[in-house]
């Protein structure tokens, strides 16, 4: 009965103390959502009224993207490069042609000698059709995919649309630095995600770091890419260490990581002629 007794004792000391602790060990999740739910409670959406397609997307703009992923032959990936550019310029700067380049890249860090394109589509998905058409009938455009096909190894392409609560990507000086982390998520979550972003967006906005933010409707599905421009590999280390300084960065991650199937991060240079410098 004395062992019985202690352990009773030694019960009631230890629910007092987590007692004593509950209030503590609570009070940053507690004080960064209600901070969030008062200050940004108006960007949350009910999954059950529409395709999320349709919730978590620009309503102002019809702007559909494209984001091609190709893998070259090391040995020909300077002359790709040359011709990639020669072709999208004039893309860019004929008004015939529904489409502008946003951005250019070689892979640094992540998949090698690789380039991933990102194309604007102004006006959905009747500007991507009128735009296939013209270029199917461009002898010119039909010649340069011959060409280039000979220097690649594989190639593959989504459609995007943009996060109504990213920024939409501009044009910038350089010397930049992106890093594209690319989130595979669980069926069924874009919509969660989509709430906890629109929230957590504001935490990465001060260094001028959030480029765009996109999820796929044709692909991969359940698929969000995130772009970020940095000075530099340490501008990078240090931007992303002050988030979890701040009050409420931590809750979203804390949210967010469960709704992950898998994740990846490439680092990427850009080309001499892409708009995102």
């Amino acid at each position: 009965m004395a062992t019985t007794g202690s352990v009773w004792s030694k019960g009631q000391m230890l629910y007092k103390y987590s007692v004593s602790l509950h209030p503590g060990t609570r009070s940053f999740s507690e004080s960064s959502d209600k901070g969030w739910f008062r200050s940004l409670f108006v960007h949350k959406v009910d999954a059950r009224k529409d395709a999320h397609s349709n919730l978590l997307s620009k309503k102002e703009t019809s702007n559909l993207y494209k984001i091609q992923f190709h893998n070259i032959k090391p040995e020909c990936l300077e002359a790709y490069n040359s011709l990639e550019a020669e072709v999208q310029n004039k893309l860019h700067q004929d008004q015939d042609y529904p489409c502008e380049v946003v951005g250019s890249w070689n892979t640094w860090y992540g998949e090698q000698d690789q380039a991933v394109h990102l194309w604007r589509y102004r006006g959905g998905y009747p500007a991507l059709t009128e735009c296939l058409r013209k270029l199917n009938s461009n002898k010119e455009y039909l010649e340069f995919r011959k060409e280039r096909a000979k220097m690649l190894i594989s190639r593959r392409n989504q459609l995007l649309l943009e996060f109504s609560f990213w920024n939409e990507p501009l044009p910038r000086p350089g010397p930049n630095i992106y890093e594209m982390r690319t989130y595979h998520l669980k069926p069924g979550t874009m919509i969660e995600w989509g709430n906890r972003w629109a929230r957590a967006i504001k935490y990465r906005q001060e260094n001028n770091e959030a480029v765009g933010g996109f999820f796929s409707q044709i692909g991969d599905l359940y698929v969000v890419h995130h772009l970020w421009a940095y000075e530099n590999l340490q501008s990078r280390d240090d931007t992303r260490n002050s988030a979890w300084l701040k009050e409420g960065w931590d809750v979203n991650v804390y949210y967010t990581v469960p709704l992950i199937r898998s994740m990846e991060s490439r680092i990427m240079i850009p080309t001499k002629s892409s708009p995102l410098q």
